[in-house]
């Protein structure tokens, strides 16, 4: 299975955004679950209408990218923390309702570590979780001590690990995520480190070593979705449809590594 960013670039309706993306080869889309970066400029709540317009146009929708701009609140001891908190308990909430199996969580960065009080909270997310059958999977960032706890302090089902290659390499490419928590892996980030951001270029536009992730991705055992995590930041000349069949192709190329791999 192959999937992308729903949100990817563009400003263009949900109907054809998602049209496009069927029609360009993709199976499924991961969601952006909130109005926030603009994803709200046809109005209506329109992020809540995009599983069934999604569903419509033949597309599996694989997770939820839960909101991320207070993050770094979530150990906080004021309304700031208690508001994070509530709004990751009804993405669970949500994913459920819609039929959504997995989640996608950002935990504070280095500069906010863990407390006790960030912990209980991780265990209240885990419990709805379990009590409705929804992953949780907390994604790599500038976060691999918040992270590395977590996953060592909840030993549940319902709690894993989202991998992101641009994320890795910008931030702690001496660190081999995919061994340490493959294990827990749930979800898949894929994107290249290159463009005027260094991240969520296409794969193979920057200095990603491809073959090396895919094969260790590949020994972790995972049977999820290839899923693409690319922006268009630095391919503006290209329309959305080029830029879908684009992504597509080296989704497809990803894709085989990963099958090369499985069968040696």
């Amino acid at each position: 299975m192959i999937t992308i960013y729903d949100w990817f670039g563009y400003q263009i309706p949900n109907k054809e955004r998602y049209q496009l993306i069927k029609e360009a080869g993709f199976d499924g889309v991961l969601l952006w679950w909130s109005d926030g970066f603009g994803r709200d400029c046809f109005g209506g709540n329109d992020y809540r209408r995009g599983p069934q317009i999604a569903r419509e146009s033949g597309l599996y929708i694989e997770n939820i990218h839960t909101p991320v701009h207070n993050e770094n609140s979530l150990w906080l001891d004021n309304l700031d923390g208690e508001a994070v908190t509530d709004c990751y308990l009804q993405c669970v909430a949500d994913c459920a309702a819609f039929e959504i199996p997995t989640m996608v969580v950002h935990l504070p960065n280095e500069d906010n570590p863990i407390n006790t009080l960030g912990l209980d909270r991780i265990k209240r997310i885990t419990e709805k979780a379990e009590q409705l059958g929804v992953n949780v999977a907390m994604e790599n960032l500038w976060n691999l001590s918040n992270l590395a706890y977590v996953l060592e302090q909840v030993d549940s089902l319902r709690i894993g690990f989202c991998y992101d290659s641009g994320h890795h390499y910008n931030h702690c490419p001496d660190h081999d995520l995919l061994s340490i928590y493959g294990s827990r892996l749930m979800a898949l980030h894929l994107h290249d480190n290159n463009g005027s951001y260094a991240q969520h270029g296409l794969p193979f536009d920057g200095t990603t070593d491809w073959s090396t992730t895919m094969e260790k991705i590949a020994e972790t055992g995972y049977t999820g979705a290839v899923a693409i995590e690319a922006m268009n930041w630095d391919y503006e000349d290209l329309s959305a449809k080029e830029f879908l069949h684009k992504a597509f192709e080296r989704a497809k190329r990803l894709e085989a590594l990963k099958l090369s791999n499985e069968f040696i």
